[in-house]
Formats: C-alpha cells, sequence, structure tokens
C-alpha cells in the first residue's frame, strides 16, 4: 500500500508484527516552523480580535526587511483610507539611507497619521501584523500617536 521509501523516512509506520493486528498507517503531519509561518499565524490570530470599523478603522503595519508599510483600514466598507510607507516619495525624500530604520518608522508613522487626519479619522485599532511591538513597529505607532491618532 505505501512505498518502503516512504517506511523508512518516517511518514508512515507499522503495527509491530507480534501484535498480530493490521497494518495501520501513520502520516505525520509536516508542521511549518518558519518566522514568516510563525508571523502570519499570529496576524491570523490578531485579525480575529481586531477589525476596521467607520468609526475606528484599522492602522495595519507591514515590516520586511527593507521598508515599512502602514495602512489605515475600514475593514465594513473595503476601503483603504490612507497608506504610507517608505516608498512614498515624500517619505523617501526625508529618510537618510534605506527603509528599515527606526527613523524611516517614524516617518511612514507621522505621515500616515497626517492623511488620516485629513481623511477625517481621529480614533485607529493599531494591527500590528504579527510582528512584536518593538523597534520599527514600536517606533511607527508612536509617531502616529505624536502626531495625532489616537489608539
Amino acid at each position: 500500500m505505501f512505498s518502503s521509501s516512504l517506511q523508512r523516512s518516517g511518514l508512515v509506520a507499522r503495527a509491530a508484527p507480534s501484535t498480530g493486528r493490521a497494518f495501520v498507517p501513520v502520516v505525520a503531519k509536516a508542521t511549518d516552523h518558519t518566522r514568516k509561518s510563525r508571523t502570519a499565524k499570529r496576524h491570523f490570530s490578531i485579525r480575529k480580535k481586531i477589525s476596521g470599523t467607520t468609526e475606528r478603522p484599522r492602522l495595519a503595519v507591514y515590516r520586511s526587511n527593507q521598508h515599512i508599510y502602514a495602512q489605515v483600514i475600514d475593514d465594513t466598507r473595503s476601503v483603504t483610507l490612507a497608506s504610507a510607507s517608505t516608498l512614498t516619495p515624500e517619505v523617501k525624500s526625508a529618510v537618510e539611507g534605506n527603509g528599515a530604520t527606526v527613523s524611516a518608522a517614524q516617518a511612514v508613522g507621522k505621515k500616515v497619521a497626517e492623511l488620516a487626519k485629513a481623511a477625517g479619522v481621529e480614533k485607529v485599532a493599531f494591527d500590528r501584523g504579527g510582528f512584536t511591538y518593538h523597534g520599527r513597529i514600536q517606533a511607527l505607532a508612536d509617531a502616529a500617536r505624536e502626531a495625532g491618532l489616537s489608539f
């Protein structure tokens, strides 16, 4: 039924011959323990609890190795009200070097807060995207608070 290569790899095991029982396949579940998969799992868990409404949209943050992105999203209407990143021309010109620094995150936080206030948003629900609230994520949140958003 199963090939012997699967048995040798440990994915399938047979019952012990001395028990006299029939063949019982045991298939091991492959688990993915990469950093990206753990972050996605945490983000899914956060998204079950946090949703952006018209009165209090969601400030979603994504951090890559080279850039940081922030969006203010109304999930009830599926509309992005404001967005900024280190690739936005105004932010890119204000940041020295690449977008993977705390100062770049602060610039993005300030810019997204300005755009959100221009769209009439005062309060947001912060969605850290499964990332640890530390470093660039914390710097973006603090800068957005200083620029007038409350969360």
